[in-house]
């Protein structure tokens, strides 16, 4: 299933929400610098195991494989890092965040989502803002399964915000009623993060 068409555009164009295609204050790049926090996990897909959990009905914990049976969708996105670097038409495969949300019962009261990593990273962000299909868990990109320096086995993907929302090497999902800090938000990042605004620190 592919959710964006290859319609090739340019860095002047506009988005379909008429937003330019390129934020204010970023540069288009070719390649795709590495930056985290600390050193990069092992991990391995033979213990993989994400935890959906907080406030749903019933927790769940997903196996890689567990994980590589749900509907596997392909997208196509614009990737923008709060370091002033933006990438255009990236290919993923992954899991809709909707279709994981679907497999718990989340309660009325959840209004964030938390995600967890390898490594201890959390990041931030509205419940609400995820139900749209471009937000996903990724386990390829340009058709290569994810290097673990660009998170991999499996990383978030939401690409309206600045991209370290979208976390490395997930391990879990955590629905919350009240917004809290991640690790970079912690240290004075911005809670939201939208690039077209310039959300960079709070």
């Amino acid at each position: 299933m592919n959710l964006f068409g290859s319609r090739q555009r340019g860095p002047q164009e506009t988005r379909e929400d008429g937003r330019p295609r390129l934020p204010p204050g970023q540069r288009l790049t070719d390649g795709w610098p590495v930056l985290h926090y600390g050193g990069i996990p092992e991990v391995d897909t033979a213990t993989y195991q994400l935890r959906i959990f907080g406030l749903v009905e019933e927790a769940k914990t997903l196996s890689w494989a567990d994980f590589m049976a749900l509907p596997q969708v392909e997208s196509r996105s614009d990737i923008h890092c709060v370091t002033t670097w933006s990438k255009y038409d990236n290919d993923w495969v992954g899991v809709r965040f909707v279709d994981l949300q679907a497999l718990v019962n989340v309660a009325p009261e959840a209004a964030h989502v938390v995600f967890h990593s390898y490594g201890g990273y959390t990041t931030n962000v509205p419940l609400a803002e995820l139900q749209a299909p471009h937000n996903m868990l990724v386990h390829t990109h340009a058709g290569r399964p994810l290097d673990p320096e660009h998170g991999g086995p499996l990383r978030g993907l939401v690409p309206n915000l600045y991209f370290w929302k979208s976390a490395k090497w997930i391990n879990g999902i955590e629905f919350v009623a009240r917004d809290r800090p991640g690790f970079w938000e912690m240290y004075g990042y911005h809670m939201h993060g939208d690039p077209w605004i310039e959300e960079r620190y709070g």
